[in-house]
């Protein structure tokens, strides 16, 4: 097997910038055949970190790690290389609203977004016909104030027994605790119905109306355990007029929210995303 046809593998990395890393990178690839398909690199000037992610075909992957470790433990980088072939496992989490979880599910059909998805959890039984037609296991997890720690017990269970990569909150209206954002921090994308740090909080189309805004929007983000201050993934706006309605405002957003949320989880999902501190960097 030739390095062009053989399986590919995505590595990403981060460490203090100093000279000589991409020399160091791509050496150890192309001196054991592999033979880079795409990089990306970004100099971050305010912190002095350093941020790579590069695509590469090897004809034996299993020997990667062994042989990158020497050079991740010289530069003391923080890396992750994984085989592109891979598909990651994904819990989606929903509550009545349904157009991020029909998007979703049109990509996994596709094959747009390579993902296997695990099963989908609710707070209600809305959605659950949907998701059975598509052969996914729903998991009715209804949130009450007595139950709520319970509930969240179950849910990290079914996270563990089914090998969930990635959690996806596809309007999902109910707050994680700390304990649980904590936990799988990294590891939980969250569609917000704004265009963040604007209108938080309930009816944020009608807050956008009564303030006669001209751009409305969304923001995807990973979840932490401060309220919708994660790290952004992705965001995008659409420009309004006085002429719109309330109702028409939402009609908007939805779209606006279906599409940033893919695409925030496809560049999760092909390992284009980087954590910096409080911000990401998105190899698009």
């Amino acid at each position: 097997m030739t390095a062009t046809n053989a399986p590919v593998i995505v590595l990403k990395l981060t460490c203090t910038d100093r000279p000589g890393i991409v020399a160091a990178v791509t050496s150890v690839i192309a001196e054991h055949g592999g033979n880079i398909l795409e990089s990306s690199q970004f100099d971050d000037l305010a912190t002095g970190r350093f941020f790579m992610r590069v695509r590469f075909s090897m004809a034996e992957t299993g020997r990667f790690h062994a042989l990158f470790r020497p050079v991740a433990d010289r530069f003391a980088m923080s890396w992750d290389a994984r085989r592109e072939e891979v598909r990651s496992r994904v819990l989606i989490m929903v509550s009545k609203m349904d157009h991020c979880l029909v998007d979703l599910l049109y990509q996994w059909r596709s094959g747009i977004i390579p993902m296997e998805i695990v099963g989908v959890v609710s707070n209600h039984e809305t959605n659950r016909g949907l998701v059975e037609s598509h052969g996914l296991t729903f998991h009715h997890l209804p949130i009450t104030d007595d139950n709520r720690t319970e509930q969240e017990e179950r849910l990290l269970r079914v996270v563990e027994d089914t090998g969930t990569d990635l959690v996806v909150l596809a309007r999902y209206m109910q707050i994680l605790s700390d304990a649980f954002a904590s936990r799988l921090f990294g590891r939980i994308i969250n569609i917000h119905h704004s265009f963040l740090p604007s209108f938080k909080g309930a009816r944020p189309y009608h807050q956008a109306y009564d303030r006669g805004v001209k751009l409305i929007g969304a923001t995807a983000h990973y979840v932490t355990a401060d309220l919708d201050e994660g790290p952004i993934i992705e965001q995008d706006v659409a420009r309004v007029t006085h002429a719109h309605e309330a109702g028409e405002l939402t009609t908007v957003g939805r779209r606006i929210e279906s599409r940033v949320l893919v695409r925030a989880v496809g560049w999760h999902l092909a390992h284009r995303v980087l954590l910096n501190g409080s911000k990401t960097v998105v190899f698009r």
